[in-house]
């Protein structure tokens, strides 16, 4: 951990998660223990603790804190689960799940991306977390099922590719929607099917892949 960041971690849990309704202890903590500045570019680090999605390049984003906060906390996560998470970006949400799971198999579609999050989690010491580089909409099936899925771009709809992978009573947090607006859903896989909430509007990039656009 970086010491010196500490308080603007603090200050950020302060206000942009508690202050903004985010309520599982365990989340919050969660944060208060990963570096973001190990995970955004060097030109935008002055950033890390703003409220806002920072620019990866490949035309990606490491999303603003409290939707990766309001994502961990839906997933209802205690401790034990095998947790999947698409779209590595440069690894902070794979991160933030790795304080809070028992194993984390994230997936990136972009090699460089990858390569990216694997270094950004080593230098965290987050050694918990397996990058594999693929189609994220796909999933990793040879890993499943998993107890929650938590994907960090916008798809067209409920992708069903992921859904299949869910664990019985697993836990589905996708945004879900086009360029024009997108609401983050919460899909819950039961023995008559899919039960999916939502309402939570956002903004992500797009699921690109077989099963997203």
């Amino acid at each position: 951990m970086s010491a010196d960041w500490q308080p603007e971690r603090t200050e950020m849990v302060a206000r942009q998660l508690r202050r903004r309704g985010i309520g599982d202890e365990r989340v919050l903590a969660a944060f208060e223990r990963v570096p973001r500045e190990l995970f955004v570019p060097a030109e935008v680090r002055h950033l890390a603790y703003t409220d806002n999605a920072l620019p990866l390049g490949h035309d990606q984003t490491i999303s603003q804190p409290y939707m990766v906060a309001r994502i961990c906390e839906e997933l209802r996560l205690d401790g034990g689960e095998r947790v999947l998470d698409v779209g590595s970006g440069s690894g902070y949400q794979a991160a933030v799940l790795a304080e809070l799971a028992d194993e984390v198999v994230t997936i990136e579609r972009i090699p460089e991306l990858a390569e990216l999050a694997r270094a950004n989690l080593a230098a965290a010491g987050c050694d918990r977390v397996e990058v594999v580089l693929g189609d994220g909409s796909l999933g990793v099936p040879g890993r499943a099922p998993f107890e929650a899925i938590a994907v960090a771009a916008a798809a067209p709809g409920l992708p069903q590719p992921l859904y299949e992978q869910l664990a019985e009573g697993g836990r589905l947090v996708v945004p879900v929607g086009g360029p024009s607006g997108q609401q983050l859903q919460v899909v819950v896989k039961g023995p008559g099917g899919p039960s999916v909430a939502g309402g939570i509007p956002c903004r992500f990039v797009p699921l690109v892949g077989e099963g997203g656009f």
